[in-house]
């Protein structure tokens, strides 16, 4: 290369780097060729292991550290923040914030990483299952409490995976009236989605957890059932735990509790007490592509 190659080379790195430089201050993007990985960090994180490499614990007693974990697998809006707050208030379980603990995921970095972890039994679903539960166990002992409660509703999704990763695993179903649910996500966020738009973003979360019910045992409850009768729900959710009832559900205060995104029940959240949610909407009131799901759940009459 003569020098005016060389010139004409480093000038048009200059471009690009000045150009890349003023993505990453003004849109928070950098431009990269394809197949080059991004060296600052703020490559995408690999996406989590293929559904045929996920399989049970080979050694149930040494690969997991949590015992008997809860999920509760809930649509958005549908007064799992509230659940969440009662039971965190019981002496026996913590409940934590939204963890979303499926979507960390492992790599190997190298041939060398991969072969050294096949030769120890392990592929990329083993490694993360392991990290799954470590991230949750040290969650549990720092609460020094005896069970861990996880309520991710994006959780509904990944189902099958969460009862394999954990097969002594223990699920909550918590339904609302799907008209209620949209409602109050269109209201979450009125600049985001139309009335229309949140009731068909939030009917793919009832569809997963729909899907979750028909494939899993568990206990299902309903969020009018929770804030109409809350010490008979809250006892009938003891006894599915295997735990001792105790009044502090019912009067659970602003333990932990984040008040981001809690909608219409961030009052009850804060006055500690249980308390009637909206009043359920008419049979016309109920968008056409959420009538299937109120059907299934026993909100709406069969026609």
């Amino acid at each position: 290369m003569n020098c005016q190659e060389s010139w004409v080379a480093c000038l048009g790195m200059n471009w690009q780097r000045t150009v890349n430089d003023a993505l990453v201050k003004f849109t928070g993007f950098r431009l990269t060729r394809a197949g080059t990985p991004v060296k600052d960090g703020r490559a995408p994180a690999p996406a989590t292991a293929s559904e045929e490499l996920v399989r049970p614990p080979a050694d149930p007693q040494a690969d997991r550290l949590l015992r008997a974990p809860i999920f509760i697998l809930s649509p958005v809006r549908s007064g799992s923040t509230l659940l969440r707050a009662m039971l965190g208030a019981h002496s026996m379980l913590h409940a934590p914030h939204e963890l979303h603990v499926r979507r960390l995921t492992v790599g190997f970095g190298t041939t060398l990483a991969r072969r050294a972890m096949e030769a120890l039994g392990h592929n990329q679903a083993d490694l993360e299952h392991l990290l799954w539960d470590r991230v949750l166990h040290r969650e549990l002992v720092r609460s020094g409490k005896s069970f861990i409660v996880d309520k991710t509703p994006a959780n509904a999704f990944a189902f099958r995976r969460i009862a394999t990763c954990w097969p002594d695993a223990r699920f909550v179903f918590l339904l609302r009236h799907p008209a209620s649910i949209a409602t109050s996500w269109h209201e979450a966020s009125p600049d985001k989605r139309t009335p229309e738009e949140a009731a068909l973003d939030a009917l793919r979360y009832m569809k997963a957890v729909e899907r979750a019910r028909a494939a899993l045992s568990g206990l299902t409850i309903r969020y009018e059932d929770l804030t109409a009768h809350p010490e008979a729900e809250t006892r009938r959710l003891c006894d599915f735990l295997d735990i001792p009832w105790e009044p502090g559900l019912l009067s659970y205060g602003e333990q932990a509790v984040i008040s981001k995104g809690l909608g219409d029940w961030k009052d009850k959240i804060r006055s500690g007490t249980v308390q009637q949610g909206r009043e359920l909407p008419a049979p016309d009131e109920i968008p056409e592509t959420l009538k299937p799901i109120c059907r299934t759940w026993g909100y709406l009459a069969a026609s």
